[in-house]
C-alpha cells in the first residue's frame, strides 16, 4: 500500500526528535548544485531542518563553476591527482566564484525558501586556518619522495567555531565557502569535503553529510552499501575496493569518525530532496558510516 502523507510524517517523528537541537553539517556539491530543481530541492531541505530544530551548516564546492569562469577568461585548468593547480590568478578566480557568486547564490535560494542563511568564507572571524598543501608523491624504494608544488592550495589547520556557533545561536544558517587563510594573510583553496570534515569535528557535529554524484559505498558487486562501520570499509579502501572520486570522501570521512562525529552519510544528490530522504526515513538512500 502506498504509504500516506501522514505515514510519511509519523516516520519522521522519532528522528526529528532525535535531531533536535543537534548540528549537522552537510557538503553540498556535485549535480545538486547544477540543476535548477535540485538546487530548489536542497534549498528545501536546509530551511526545514532548521525550522523543525536542526541546527544545518552548510560547505560548499564549485569545481565546474570555476572551471567555466577560468575557461571563459581563457586561464588552463591543470589538474595534480584530482586537485586544481592554482597560482595567483587561478587563485583570484577560485576566491571570485566560491565566496563572491556561488555563495552568494546559495544564501539567495535558502533565503527565498524563507530561511536565513549568511555566507562566510575561512577569511570571516578566522574561521578556517591554513596552511599550503605539499602533495608528495611516492617514488621507487631507491628514491626520495618527490615533492609536488600545486600553488595555492591549503589544508586545514585549525576552525574556529565561535562564528558559527554565534549564528547558530541567532537562528541563522551558516552557509562556508571552502576558502582558508594562512597565518601571514595567505588565501588557499580547499577541498570541500575536507573543510566539511573538519568544520563538524570542530562543531561535535551529530551527522556530516557529503552529497555526491554516485549512489554512496558500492560492494564488489556494485549494490549499495546502505550501513557500514568504519573499520570495514577502511578495510575496503586499504584492499583497492574503493577508488577515484570517492576515496578523499572515505579518507575525510574515516577522519571525522575519528575525532568524535557520531555519524557520516554519503548520497547522491541527484536524487530529490536527498538530504530529507537519508535523515527522516527509516531505508534512506545513501550509505552510513557508523563507530
Amino acid at each position: 500500500m502506498t504509504p500516506t502523507v501522514a505515514d510519511i510524517l509519523i516516520e519522521a517523528l522519532p528522528y526529528i526528535r532525535r535531531f533536535y537541537g543537534k548540528t549537522i553539517v552537510i557538503k553540498y556539491g556535485g549535480h545538486a548544485m547544477v540543476e535548477e530543481h535540485l538546487k530548489e530541492d536542497f534549498a528545501r531541505d536546509i530551511t526545514l531542518m532548521k525550522f523543525i530544530g536542526l541546527h544545518p551548516v552548510v560547505v560548499h564546492g564549485g569545481g565546474p563553476q570555476i572551471g567555466s569562469v577560468l575557461e571563459r577568461m581563457g586561464i588552463d585548468s591543470q589538474f595534480v591527482d584530482g586537485m586544481r593547480i592554482t597560482d595567483e590568478p587561478t587563485m583570484d578566480v577560485v576566491e571570485m566564484v566560491l565566496v563572491g557568486k556561488v555563495n552568494k547564490e546559495i544564501v539567495a535560494q535558502i533565503s527565498q525558501q524563507g530561511g536565513r542563511a549568511v555566507g562566510l568564507s575561512g577569511k570571516d572571524g578566522g574561521l578556517i586556518l591554513s596552511r599550503k598543501l605539499h602533495l608528495v608523491r611516492p617514488q621507487a624504494e631507491d628514491k626520495p619522495s618527490e615533492i609536488i608544488d600545486i600553488g595555492m592550495v591549503g589544508e586545514v589547520v585549525d576552525v574556529n567555531p565561535e562564528i558559527i556557533r554565534t549564528l547558530e545561536a541567532g537562528g541563522f544558517i551558516p552557509v562556508i565557502a571552502p576558502v582558508g587563510v594562512g597565518e601571514s594573510g595567505e588565501t588557499y583553496n580547499i577541498n570541500a569535503d575536507w573543510v566539511a570534515s573538519k568544520v563538524a569535528v570542530a562543531l561535535n557535529a551529530m551527522k556530516l553529510i557529503l552529497l555526491t554524484d554516485v549512489e554512496g559505498v558500492m560492494d564488489k558487486s556494485e549494490s549499495l552499501i546502505s550501513s557500514i562501520k568504519a573499520g570495514t570499509v577502511k578495510k575496503m579502501l586499504d584492499e583497492g575496493a574503493i577508488f577515484g572520486g570517492m576515496i578523499p570522501k572515505i579518507r575525510c570521512s574515516l577522519d571525522a569518525l575519528q575525532k568524535g562525529v557520531d555519524r557520516v552519510h554519503i548520497i547522491d544528490g541527484r536524487e530529490p530532496h536527498a538530504v530529507l530522504l537519508e535523515l527522516f526515513t527509516d531505508k534512506g538512500i545513501g550509505t552510513a558510516i557508523s563507530h
